[in-house]
């Protein structure tokens, strides 16, 4: 003879049945069996007693007066919830519908009479092992939940950290950027950061991070810091660009890297310098004549290369007023449509191509990536930075906060930066720095880096390296010149620049003084100064800043050295 387990744990177990032998040839059965028994004689009845008793499992006669059990059973599966209250049918029914309409009421099994006290052992035991399985699977769920609304709140505050240290830059304030930004998870593991430099130029930065969420976004916060402090003090893209390549390089795992896009829009110099490491084509769109040069991708993506072998080289294009700089991630190209066909770069350029209103661009290509219906697959980031006129200089507030009284005066410093230095070391934040110690030249901090990058530009690039400024002629020539440039500046092996700064006290207030020299040939000023600035938007505009920005300015020994006056009062 067969002999079941014997039950790991006594059940309750409601038996509705309304035959009084039949209720009793059960109960008996099942307490054998060692459940403990509710009973019912109706489905009223039943509802009842599972309502006030709360059974494991119930019994159900199909047929019983008052209230059948189809209807009890619908009650009871109401009232049970989510938990998983197995009800067998007790039934005499034989046809094939009426034993679906058990089911269909909400019952799980069934038993026919008469009644084998085997086979109902073996089922109650069956509908307990379900039991107990839904009953692991909501204690799993809940756990679930409530490990992810933990989870989720740890993001949320880690976000608000994040988005304070990520986009604490002119992002938001800046009138001439526009970007649409379309996080796949809660976190962007898209990176969109913009700040201004002492001189008033723009750097914009759209990184693109390994993957998803938090993960992604958690080289973020490291590349914002190097980026916002490094441009807050000056340093150009290349510098900037070795010092997060460095850093990624340091804290990230082997298989995570940033594509980005670097750019530097200058507003007085009418050009944009861009570095693009393994993002998509960026655009740099002509208003007047349609045109669009694409910023390719000609670098690896940051934190992939060791500092030693990374390329920080940049390229550089002509800007006129007006002109736009589309930025965009592999989210907006890859976003697929129903039918798994992609948004893709050919969508892109139509909507390029059929635009007659260069200020609704943007829009364009939004309502475009809109009617495309698709389900982006990425994190989704484009950006639209235009070139507008705006003040020649930023002007930063105070660096410091003393009296002015503790400031150095009369005083004065000789630096002579030679070949390895030029080839990959800005001065300029460092002499900055030193200049900001001056409590007078605190508020002139922006006209002052304007002018000294003006003035170190052309002593490196017309004097060391003898760079023709004529070649900036065209778009053509323009690309010519910085590539010369690049190239020179990876070959030189002599040559110098040498700073002079000179500090003394007057009877109002101080005076500042600072001298370039360089090794170069010189040039003829007069002519260069005379030249209408019109006559050349790509070029020719940098000495006449100069003279607009400083005190006094004068050029000797042919061309090779400048000095330059700042006059300051001082506070009462």
């Amino acid at each position: 003879m067969r002999v079941l387990a014997p039950v790991s744990e006594p059940l309750s177990i409601l038996i509705a049945e309304d035959s009084a032998a039949d209720l009793l040839l059960l109960s008996t059965i099942v307490r054998r069996q060692g459940h403990h028994v509710l009973t019912a004689t109706n489905g009223e009845e039943a509802v009842e007693v599972f309502a006030r008793a709360r059974p494991h499992l119930v019994l159900m006669d199909a047929m019983m007066p008052v209230m059948d059990g189809f209807i009890a059973a619908r009650w009871i599966k109401q009232l049970a919830g989510e938990a998983l209250v197995p009800i067998i049918f007790l039934t005499s029914l034989s046809e094939s519908a009426d034993l679906a309409e058990c089911l269909d009421a909400g019952g799980d099994d069934f038993l026919p009479k008469p009644y084998n006290a085997l086979i109902l052992a073996a089922k109650i035991n069956a509908m307990d092992r379900l039991r107990r399985l839904q009953a692991t699977v909501l204690e799993q769920r809940d756990l679930i939940a409530k490990h992810n609304d933990y989870l989720l709140h740890e993001q949320r505050v880690a976000k608000a950290v994040f988005d304070k240290v990520a986009h604490s830059g002119c992002i938001n304030a800046a009138p001439n950027i526009r970007y649409l930004q379309s996080p796949y998870a809660l976190f962007n593991g898209d990176l969109l950061l913009a700040a201004y430099t002492p001189s008033g130029d723009m750097h914009v930065l759209l990184g693109d991070f390994t993957g998803h969420g938090l993960p992604a976004a958690v080289g973020a916060m490291p590349l914002a810091e190097v980026f916002y402090g490094m441009t807050a003090k000056g340093y150009g893209l290349a510098q900037t660009l070795r010092e997060m390549n460095a850093k990624l390089k340091r804290i990230l795992p082997v298989d995570m890297f940033c594509c980005a896009t670097l750019l530097c829009l200058s507003t007085q110099r009418r050009v944009v310098e861009v570095w693009n490491g393994g993002m998509p084509d960026g655009y740099v769109h002509e208003v007047a004549s349609g045109k669009r040069t694409p910023l390719q991708s000609r670098h690896l993506p940051l934190g992939v290369l060791s500092p030693q072998a990374f390329d920080d080289r940049t390229e550089v294009w002509p800007m006129a007023l007006g002109d736009r700089v589309f930025l965009l991630s592999d989210g907006v190209l890859e976003t697929a449509d129903a039918n798994e066909q992609l948004f893709g770069t050919q969508r892109l350029h139509q909507v390029f191509a059929a635009n007659r209103e260069p200020d609704r661009l943007f829009e364009d290509i939004e309502q475009a990536l809109a009617a495309f219906r698709g389900e982006a697959r990425d994190d989704v980031s484009l950006l639209e930075i235009t070139l507008e006129p705006g003040p020649a200089v930023r002007v930063t507030g105070p660096l410091y906060a003393d009296s002015g009284q503790s400031c150095p005066l009369d005083w004065s410093v000789d630096f002579e930066f030679r070949a390895d230095t030029l080839k990959r070391y800005n001065p300029l934040p460092y002499l900055l720095q030193l200049l900001l110690e001056i409590h007078g030249l605190r508020e002139q901090s922006g006209a002052l880096y304007s002018v000294m990058a003006e003035l170190y530009s052309n002593a490196l690039e017309h004097g060391v390296l003898g760079l023709d400024s004529r070649l900036k002629r065209d778009a053509e020539g323009f690309a010519e010149y910085y590539r010369q440039r690049n190239d020179r500046l990876a070959q030189l092996s002599d040559g110098y620049v040498r700073v002079r700064i000179h500090v003394v006290p007057t009877a109002t207030g101080g005076k500042m003084t600072l001298c370039l020299e360089d090794s170069g040939a010189g040039f003829d000023v007069e002519q260069v100064l005379a030249r209408p600035l019109d006559t050349d938007r790509l070029s020719g505009r940098g000495l006449s800043l100069v003279r607009q920005l400083s005190s006094d300015v004068g050029w000797s020994d042919g061309g090779r050295s400048v000095c330059v006056e700042f006059c300051w009062e001082a506070l009462a």
